[in-house]
């Protein structure tokens, strides 16, 4: 009866001094052995949550598109858990711990809202990396608590993402001034300051090496001359008569068109349309196309409309400008970041070349490259997709002639470029030529944009395709 009571007291100090003296050592000692081994589980291993911190642009729910732990998997610091989906870009969500995947809250396809848990992870208590407000049933970590640094009592703001970039190339964060908002670092500032510096270790470059040519036993094949027609294909899609109406949510990138479209419908659209002849800017192309080819780089009409885009905004910086909601502010944009419009299987994106200003026609076709390789895997990243100031749509990949293209706010104009065909035309001879015509749509904020400045504007865009001998004297 006694050891009984004994092994069923929390605490020996329950016990009378009078019973104390009739048990021996050992029947103490395996009392005392009986109760550390009920409680060593608790202490071996502290389950806390790993919340989906706030990613930026007013994001508030995600999809969850796939998983790259499983239940019971170990992680480390900076290892991938899973990859995510907003309505403006796909996002690989990291760890900020070391320990063992315990529970996974949402399922594919889910629903995953900014500020609940995504997973529950065991880490070694003993190590005490746990931070107090990620430990379950504490309330939720804003994203100032997840995303800033305390150096010498400034709070430098920076992703986990950008604060190891630095880390791996043993900069401090309070040596570089950031550009995004409320003076967050970003990825592209980290990567300007590396290229100040001499013997900085870069990252890998998107843009592609320079090969030297080949020999003339390597040269590459040429493609033959006479092209055959292209006939347009019927996109194969399987066709169910079910009987019955379904209804989808509305999720991804169709979600941000709801947005951006309803607020792009408020402005009042001014629209201009010409035709551009481009029969000396296809001889050109054709020239340069087999070295931007030795190079790694495929080269198409674009760059050179992007290019010739940008030199025009230099002369008529309200096009890329931005009006507030009041409508009592334009902002000039310093930065030609100029949008490209591109149809994916997730649907309609707008990717964009940053600082066109400064870029040569072979930087903007590598980039190019890089925007359209992601695009078609969807993992374009949220720098990518925002920040744009200008946007041209190419309708005649598709195979369209003129459009009505819609204003992304909060950019104030837009062109859409139709397909090249081989038209008739005269020659200042009166003499009928063949020539490469190209429509082009425009549309402008009517508010702060008028007819007359959008006409100037398209002469001269006009003027640097049809004659691209003259881009030279402009060139930066």
């Amino acid at each position: 009866v006694y050891i009984h009571r004994v092994r069923s007291c929390s605490s020996i100090r329950f016990i009378k001094s009078k019973y104390v003296c009739v048990f021996d050592k050992s029947a103490l000692k395996f009392s005392h052995q009986q109760r550390l081994f009920r409680t060593s589980p608790v202490s071996c291993g502290q389950i806390v949550q790993f919340k989906l911190s706030d990613i930026g642009e007013g994001i508030t729910e995600v999809t969850v598109k796939e998983w790259y732990i499983k239940e019971g998997d170990s992680v480390s610091q900076f290892d991938s858990i899973c990859e995510v989906q907003s309505d403006k870009a796909s996002v690989t969500i990291t760890s900020r711990y070391d320990g063992i995947i315990r529970k996974l809250h949402y399922s594919i396809d889910d629903i995953a809202f900014v500020g609940k848990p995504l997973v529950d992870i065991e880490i070694d208590a003993s190590k005490g990396v746990a931070p107090e407000e990620d430990v379950v049933e504490t309330p939720p970590m804003s994203h100032e608590e997840h995303t800033h640094q305390e150096i010498k009592g400034h709070k430098t703001l920076a992703t986990p993402a950008v604060r190891r970039l630095a880390m791996e190339n043993n900069i401090k964060l309070s040596e570089i001034v950031g550009t995004g908002k409320d003076n967050r670092i970003l990825k592209e500032d980290i990567l300007n300051y590396l290229a100040k510096q001499t013997g900085a270790i870069l990252p890998p470059s998107p843009k592609a090496e320079i090969v030297p040519p080949l020999r003339k036993t390597e040269a590459v094949p040429a493609a033959p001359k006479d092209k055959a027609r292209r006939i347009p294909v019927p996109v194969s899609r399987p066709i169910a008569f079910s009987g019955k109406d379904k209804t989808e949510p509305v999720t991804g990138f169709q979600k941000a068109m709801v947005k951006t479209m309803s607020a792009a419908l408020k402005i009042p659209h001014f629209g201009y349309s010409d035709e551009i002849d481009l029969t000396q800017l296809v001889q050109l192309r054709e020239e340069l196309k087999p070295l931007a080819e030795l190079r790694g780089v495929k080269l198409s009409f674009m760059p050179f409309f992007i290019k010739a885009a940008s030199l025009g905004l230099l002369q008529y910086p309200i096009l890329n400008a931005s009006l507030d909601e009041n409508c009592q502010n334009v902002t000039y944009k310093a930065s030609h970041n100029i949008g490209v419009a591109m149809d994916t299987e997730q649907g309609l994106i707008v990717p964009n070349v940053k600082n066109v200003q400064v870029c040569s026609v072979f930087d903007i076709a590598v980039e190019l490259n890089r925007l359209q390789s992601l695009g078609s895997a969807g993992q374009l990243g949220t720098s990518d997709l925002t920040g744009g100031t200008f946007t041209l749509s190419n309708i005649g990949t598709i195979g369209g002639t003129y459009a009505k293209p819609v204003i992304l706010p909060p950019e104030v104009a837009i062109g859409a470029l139709g397909k090249i065909q081989v038209l008739p035309r005269f020659n200042g001879k009166g003499e009928v030529f063949k020539a490469q015509i190209m429509n082009v749509s425009w549309s402008a904020d009517h508010r702060i944009i008028d007819g007359a400045t959008m006409a100037r504007f398209s002469n001269l865009w006009k003027s640097y395709l049809e004659n691209p001998a003259s881009m030279l004297l402009d060139l930066k």
